[in-house]
């Protein structure tokens, strides 16, 4: 038997999770005060994900980044690489939000989208 402690980041609480793990199952979470913690506490411990936010480059634009995200979450484990092809792409202005900026994040199959509008430089 083995337990991990983690803290909640399901909701603003923060609660401080207890997790009991048999034979690689989750046999019985603690600690969560909604059922959100539960749920959070299960798929930390089996199957870390999480929602990348970052920026790109814009060409043409009056502001030289957008931001961006994950349209879902990813595997923990994928993180650096999706952050490592963020680095490599530019994308011309304009940019509208929800704008897929690039289709398939380091082989996630997880697309990358704008969060802001980003409009043409009138230069």
């Amino acid at each position: 038997m083995e337990k991990r402690e983690l803290t909640c980041i399901g909701c603003p609480l923060g609660c401080s999770l207890s997790v009991t793990i048999e034979n690689g199952s989750v046999t019985e979470v603690t600690g969560n005060t909604c059922p959100r913690g539960d749920a959070y506490a299960r798929k930390e411990v089996t199957n870390p994900t999480r929602i990348v936010t970052s920026t790109v480059s814009v060409s043409g634009g009056k502001s030289p980044t957008v931001s961006c995200k994950t349209e879902h979450d990813i595997p923990k484990n994928k993180i650096f690489d999706v952050i490592d092809a963020l680095k490599t792409i530019c994308v011309p202005a304009p940019v509208s939000i929800g704008d897929v900026l690039l289709a398939d994040a380091a082989g996630t199959g997880v697309a990358i989208v704008a969060t802001k509008d980003i409009a043409a430089s009138e230069d």
